[in-house]
This record gives structure tokens, C-alpha cells and sequence, in this order.
């Protein structure tokens, strides 16, 4: 999959590299922006309080 998205790419191995960079860090944003507060306010974990027995 990988090897098939390289070949897609235009340009030389220096563009190339740049447009991968810049579609992860767009990407890891999008992620951090929207998806995990998304996730963290969807899922939210109940407090629990764990008593020590006398």
C-alpha cells in the first residue's frame, strides 16, 4: 500500500517527501484537533475511588 502511494506521487524524491510530511502532520492535526476530544467526551471514564478496608 505503501509502495502504490509513493509510485502515485509526483515529483522527485525531495517533493515527494514533503508531500507525505505535510499529509501526516495534517493528519496528526486533524487527529489532536477534532477525534480525540471527540473520543475523550464520547467515552467518558467514571471516577472510581478505591476505599481501603480497616
Amino acid at each position: 500500500m505503501y509502495a502504490a502511494l509513493w509510485r502515485v506521487l509526483p515529483g522527485p524524491f525531495v517533493v515527494r517527501l514533503l508531500i507525505v510530511l505535510v499529509l501526516a502532520a495534517s493528519i496528526l492535526l486533524a487527529l489532536v484537533a477534532w477525534v480525540f476530544p471527540w473520543v475523550a467526551e464520547t467515552f467518558l471514564q467514571q471516577e472510581s475511588v478505591v476505599e481501603s478496608m480497616p
